[in-house]
C-alpha cells in the first residue's frame, strides 16, 4: 500500500539525545550526585510512568521535586531536557523533503511536558512540523512498542496503519509497529535513511 504518512521517532532520529547531559544538568541545579538523579527519574519508575501517560505533567514535577529534595519547575524540567537534546540536522533536511510530498507527524514515548513545549527544546524540529502531528504517547495510555500506542496515534491523526511508514532507532519498537500494522524502517544513519526514502519515492 502506497505511503500516505511518514511517522517519525524524536530522540534518537530527529534529534541526539544525551541522558548523561540531563542528569548532569539536574544534579547540578539540586546538589544532588548524578546517581541520585538517574534513581529518582528512571529507577523509581516515575519516567516510565509519564511517558504512559499514568500521571499528569504537573503531579510528575511535583513527585520529581520530593524524590529530589528540591522542587522543580517547567523551566527547570525543560533546562535540562534542552541541554540533552541536539537536533540531527541532515534528517530534519530529509524530513523536510518527505513534507513536501507526505504528511509527516511524530510519535516519542515522553510525556507531554515535551511535546507540548517542543519549541522550548529543540525549535529546530517544533518549526518543521504542523501543530498537532508532535505526539507522546503518554496521550495514549501505553508506550511504544505496545500496539496501542501506535494505533491511537494513527487514530487521531486520521489514517491506517498500512498506509504509514514509522521510523525508530529502537529495534522492539520498530518490531511494535509492524505487529500493529504499519511499514516500519530501522533508522541507523542519515545515508541509509536517504536510499530508504528515495526507493519509496519519498523523497
Amino acid at each position: 500500500m502506497s505511503i500516505t504518512l511518514v511517522l517519525f521517532d524524536l530522540d534518537g532520529v530527529l534529534c541526539d539525545y544525551d541522558r548523561s547531559a540531563r542528569v548532569a544538568h539536574l544534579a547540578a541545579l539540586t546538589g544532588q550526585g548524578a546517581e541520585a538523579v538517574r534513581r529518582a527519574i528512571w529507577d523509581s519508575g516515575l519516567e516510565a510512568r509519564a511517558d504512559a501517560g499514568l500521571m499528569s505533567g504537573e503531579d510528575y514535577l511535583r513527585e520529581l521535586g520530593v524524590l529530589m529534595g528540591r522542587r522543580i519547575t517547567l523551566d527547570d524540567w525543560l533546562a535540562a531536557r534542552r541541554a540533552a537534546t541536539t537536533p540531527n540536522a541532515p534528517v530534519l533536511e530529509l524530513a523536510r523533503a518527505v513534507a513536501a510530498r507526505r504528511r509527516v507527524a511524530v510519535l516519542t514515548n515522553n510525556s507531554r511536558l515535551l511535546t507540548d513545549h517542543l519549541h522550548r527544546v529543540c525549535p529546530e524540529v517544533g518549526e518543521l512540523f504542523d501543530e498537532g502531528t508532535i505526539l507522546s504517547t503518554a496521550s495514549y495510555g501505553a508506550t511504544k512498542p505496545a500496539p496501542q500506542a501506535y494505533l491511537r496515534c494513527l487514530e487521531e491523526l486520521g489514517t491506517t496503519p498500512a498506509g504509514t511508514l514509522f521510523i525508530d532507532d529502537v529495534d522492539s519498537n520498530v518490531a511494535g509497529a509492524i505487529q500493529a500494522g504499519l511499514q516500519a524502517y530501522k533508522f541507523i544513519d542519515t545515508e541509509a535513511l536517504a536510499q530508504e526514502l528515495a526507493a519509496r519515492g519519498l523523497i
